[in-house]
């Protein structure tokens, strides 16, 4: 299968007055800088160009000088690789100094600065990232990433095998950018590469195969990437654990709602408690991702419970006690599952509460409510709010005054039952 190419797009990103400003800086007899990768292929397929970045003749030194002197800041943001981050009227720019491979060891690569953007091309992962844009609005194709992007088929640039053993990392980066980017099967060869190079990835930081694997969970194809990945045998050592292949499916499609990474590894990855640990610990995932999990966790536990029908007053107690997304994303994973069942009137419910249209019920009482009355403090405190709450939860989640002044009232009254 094959889609157009728009070049005019690339005209347009050299009408955009920040960039062309810079470019026309850094271009004149001696040097040459160009506009490189994602923005020239993200252009040529008519999607949003949100970063620029651009590779130049210039060493990083004179680069900062050149920008400093034309008014622009200059941050040198990666100099040892050769990248100086240049900022014009606000905008930012990433510009990199050719380079060339002298040694590589599967995870970090020795580079010399060079002046050859053939050589400087022939280094890159995929022949679809090594096209370049020039000032003068021709198009650089040193390795047939134009043909390879109008057939939407994802490429290692030369040996496949050779360009993973520079860095295994771009066994992840090749599943993502052909769920991001392909159409159709993967490229054969890149894919045999993978396979016959994917113990390299064990070399790897987890928190590298972590950023590319949440990159891919959100990636256009990324449910039938996932199942290649899973036929091949990848992605039982990136999880450390099984996957649920159904949940993902219904959380990726979605009527209209785009959930995010975390969210949609949830779904993959965990089906009970002790796999957001086993995930927290594989992909080195924050103690906030972590707690996401948790909760998606908790919720298919409850939720595998429920034999009643979840109607609107079932719904309001649930996101009395749980995240309204949590809430969203577990009924979605399990749309179609014996239970839950959820009516029509639940379902308008939570979406109320996931736009904000209707406030989510707070617990009326505190526990200074209960000192004020009377209560001294200490653990009986947190007992008679925690049987308050139960009360509260079974009666529907109140939250006008009548009903607090009311709650309270049982909750001090000797002998009383709020439950």
């Amino acid at each position: 299968m094959t889609g157009a190419l728009d070049r005019r797009a690339l005209a347009s990103l050299l009408e955009r007055p920040e960039l062309r400003r810079l470019l026309e800086v850094f271009n004149d007899r001696a040097e040459e800088t160009r506009i490189v990768g994602g923005a020239v292929r993200n252009a040529l397929l008519g999607r949003p160009v949100t970063e620029v970045d651009c590779t130049t003749t210039m060493l990083p030194d004179a680069t900062v000088k050149r920008a400093r002197q034309a008014g622009f800041k200059a941050v040198p943001t990666g100099i040892e690789h050769g990248t100086i981050t240049v900022i014009v009227d606000g905008e930012p720019f990433e510009i990199t100094t050719l380079r060339e491979d002298v040694e590589t060891d599967g995870r970090h690569a020795v580079v010399h600065f060079g002046r050859d953007f053939a050589r400087d091309a022939r280094r890159r992962d995929f022949t679809i990232n090594a096209l370049s844009l020039g000032l003068d609005g021709q198009l650089y194709d040193y390795t047939g990433g134009e043909a390879d992007l109008a057939a939407r088929r994802v490429r290692f640039i030369g040996d496949a095998r050779t360009r993973i053993r520079e860095d295994f990392l771009r066994i992840m980066r090749f599943f993502r950018f052909h769920a991001e980017y392909a159409q159709g099967e993967p490229d054969a060869e890149g894919l045999a590469a993978s396979g016959a190079e994917r113990q390299g990835l064990s070399i790897l930081s987890k928190e590298r195969i972590r950023h590319e694997l949440l990159k891919l969970l959100v990636a256009r194809r990324a449910e039938e990437t996932i199942r290649i990945l899973a036929e091949h045998g990848f992605l039982t050592g990136l999880l450390g654990g099984v996957a649920e292949f159904g949940r993902f499916g219904r959380v990726a499609a979605g009527d209209g709602d785009h959930p995010g990474a975390i969210w949609r590894l949830a779904a993959l990855a965990v089906l009970v408690e002790e796999d957001a640990g086993r995930l927290r610990d594989e992909l080195r995932l924050s103690n906030d991702e972590h707690r996401h999990l948790v909760a998606y966790a908790r919720l298919l536990s409850l939720l595998k419970t429920r034999t009643l029908p979840l109607d609107a007053q079932a719904i309001r107690r649930l996101v009395a006690d749980h995240d309204p997304a949590s809430l969203g994303l577990a009924l979605a994973a399990m749309a179609g599952e014996p239970v839950p069942v959820v009516h029509d009137e639940g379902r308008k419910a939570l979406e109320r509460y996931r736009s904000g249209a209707e406030p989510v019920p707070v617990f009326p009482l505190r526990g200074a409510d209960l000192v004020e009355g009377g209560v001294p403090k200490g653990p009986k405190i947190g007992e008679m709010l925690a049987q308050a709450r139960q009360a509260w939860l079974a009666e529907g989640c109140r939250t006008d005054a009548d009903y607090a002044r009311d709650l309270l009232r049982r909750v001090l009254e000797p002998g009383s039952r709020t439950g």
